[in-house]
C-alpha cells in the first residue's frame, strides 16, 4: 500500500510540474463582434472576409476591416532549478545529520543482541542463601 501511495503521488507531482512549466497560445478570430474560429498552438484561420491590399499604389482604401485577432499567451514557469551553493555548513550539517538518523530509524535488528554475553559471573565461595535462611520445624 506505501509503495502504491508513494507511485501516485510521485505521478500527481510530476503532473504538477508538466502543467506548471508548460506555456501555450490561444488564437481567436472576430468577424465584427462575432466569435468566428478558436485555436490553440497555432494561429487561427481567417473567414475569408479579410480586406485586401490594393493592386496598384495610387489607390488607397479608406474603410476599416471588420475582421480582428486576438491573441492570449499563457507563459508557463521558467525557473524550476534550486540553488544549492547557498546552503550555509550549519544547514549541511543539520541535513546530513538528519538523514542519517531517518535512514537509521526504522532499521530493525536481525538477531537479539545481548550485551551480557561476554559477562562471567562471579565465583561463588559461600552459599550465602543458606547462611541467611531460617528452617521452622
Amino acid at each position: 500500500m506505501k509503495q502504491v501511495s508513494h507511485k501516485i503521488m510521485s505521478f500527481v507531482m510530476a503532473i504538477v510540474v508538466l502543467f506548471s512549466t508548460m506555456s501555450f497560445t490561444v488564437s481567436m478570430h472576430y468577424c465584427g463582434e462575432t466569435l468566428v474560429e478558436t485555436a490553440m498552438f497555432h494561429k487561427a484561420e481567417g473567414c475569408g472576409m479579410e480586406m485586401q491590399k490594393p493592386a496598384t499604389k495610387d489607390c488607397s482604401i479608406t474603410k476599416k476591416d471588420c475582421c480582428n485577432d486576438e491573441q492570449i499567451v499563457v507563459d508557463g514557469q521558467d525557473e524550476l532549478q534550486l540553488q544549492v551553493d547557498t546552503i550555509s555548513f550549519e544547514q549541511q550539517l543539520f541535513i546530513a545529520s538528519f538523514v542519517y538518523t531517518y535512514i537509521n530509524l526504522f532499521e530493525g535488528l536481525e538477531n537479539n543482541v545481548s550485551s551480557y554475553e561476554e559477562y562471567r559471573s562471579p565465583l561463588i565461595d559461600k552459599e550465602l542463601f543458606k547462611l541467611d535462611e531460617t528452617y521452622l520445624i
